[in-house]
């Protein structure tokens, strides 16, 4: 067989290799690493939750890279090219770097039949391996007990909030996700879980494991008021913090769930007050509740189940007075979308709904019909697109300078408006 010699013809090639696109169980990924001799020597930070993993990676990533250390960074999924997974020094990796990894994975593999995630996972485990770094974070995918990623030891678990999504891989209740997502402790050491009410399953999976559990409001706390913010845990206090830049009131949490973990590996790897200032304060994360300069005003947020819809809609009700919002929304059809459409249906006056590219996303027809329902009798207005791009056109083309466009649902839906770069929106009697 002739090997794929770029990253597109890879992934391809991956995506061909296992009849489902999704077959949760560590084994095959754990004996490829074995057989790939993937291994950290520097410590291992693996985040999981239903929200904030992403935004906690890049605070985490943000203050170490401020602490003058070297950080390698897996997260997923992507907005809009695949390399965005990896980054090494708060930088995407080239495409071409991935492809001797991706080659070296298909020499190990064997018989084994991999997913594309699993395949994946490994090309990009072995990279950040390999490198000279201080750190490496990973962002675990969905669950946690059997996601690729936790075939790699953690020195310290972090898990963000825990809400109901992927239900039909995980469970239908916050007790069985939490139960998944605790599949990433390891025993005696430190798992930090930043969820205010955790489920109980994580608590008694700690407490059977002998993890070292740091909880929200005992280990660590947080306080602040419209300046400011501290933070304290078990050994260290920070005063006088400035907001993170990522916007959302839920991005606190996210913040004390990061110090922890960086409180956690302080032998190891010691942080400035400073570091946190900086990382804080200089954090960025496309796509989370991202406002783009501009009019009228663009808000781009992967928000896609109800409690980040619901994190959404706070956020949007605290920006002030616009006189009409309009939606870009896309999203797969296994969300439970009415319920997350109810959440901010009272906030939103057009709607533009969109198909999206996976199989699994609802149409722009069932999305309609959503978006009607969640009204319940409000009059509202709905278009119907093929594509994000192409929904954002129409709204910024009749919306006001003086309304907002929200885009959220999918990482599809966001990506499909990013594809070409940032959009910057100038209302059509300024253009």
């Amino acid at each position: 067989m002739t090997l794929p010699t770029n990253l597109p013809d890879w992934l391809a090639h991956c995506a061909a290799l296992h009849p489902k696109t999704m077959d949760l169980s560590l084994e095959r990924t754990a004996e490829v690493a074995r057989r790939l001799g993937i291994g950290f020597k520097v410590p291992l930070i693996s985040v999981a939750g239903t929200n904030g993993k992403g935004s906690t990676c890049a605070m985490l990533e943000s203050i170490a890279r401020h602490a003058g250390y070297r950080v390698g960074l897996y997260q997923k999924p992507e907005l809009v090219h695949f390399e965005e997974r990896c980054r090494i020094g708060g930088e995407a990796v080239a495409a071409d770097e991935l492809v001797p990894h991706f080659a070296a994975v298909e020499a190990a593999r064997g018989d084994l039949q991999l997913t594309q995630f699993e395949f994946s996972t490994l090309a990009i485990a072995r990279l950040l391996s390999l490198a000279e770094l201080d750190l490496v974070i990973l962002e675990v995918g969905l669950g946690g007990r059997f996601d690729s990623v936790n075939a790699f030891d953690a020195d310290v678990a972090v898990i963000t909030s825990i809400a109901l999504d992927h239900t039909e891989w995980l469970g239908d209740t916050r007790e069985a996700i939490g139960f998944e997502k605790a599949g990433i402790m390891r025993a005696g050491r430190p798992v930090v879980v930043g969820d205010p009410e955790p489920p109980q399953s994580v608590l008694d999976h700690a407490l059977s494991l002998g993890a070292d559990l740091w909880l929200h409001g005992r280990d660590f706390n947080l306080s602040g008021d419209r300046q400011q913010w501290g933070w304290n845990g078990r050994g260290r206090r920070y005063s006088g913090l400035a907001y993170p830049a990522l916007r959302g009131a839920n991005q606190l949490l996210n913040a004390a769930s990061a110090l922890a973990a960086l409180e956690a590996l302080r032998e190891r790897l010691p942080i400035n007050a400073q570091a946190v200032r900086q990382g804080l304060a200089m954090v960025e994360l496309p796509g989370r509740f991202q406002i783009v300069p501009g009019e009228p005003a663009l808000v781009l947020d992967v928000a896609h189940n109800p409690q980040a819809v619901a994190a959404l809609a706070l956020n949007l009700d605290q920006m002030g007075f616009y006189p009409r919002t309009h939606a870009v929304f896309g999203a797969m059809r296994d969300k439970d979308i009415a319920t997350l459409l109810a959440r901010i249906a009272p906030l939103v006056d057009v709607w533009h709904v969109t198909d999206l590219p996976p199989p699994r996303a609802a149409t722009a027809a069932e999305l309609a019909q959503a978006v009607t329902s969640a009204s319940a009798g409000r009059p509202v207005v709905v278009h119907m697109h093929s594509q994000p791009a192409q929904a954002l056109a129409a709204a910024a083309a009749s919306a006001d300078p003086t309304d907002r466009i929200v885009v959220f649902g999918s990482f599809y839906t966001v990506g499909g408006v990013l594809k070409d770069g940032l959009p910057r929106l100038a209302a059509r009697h300024l253009g």
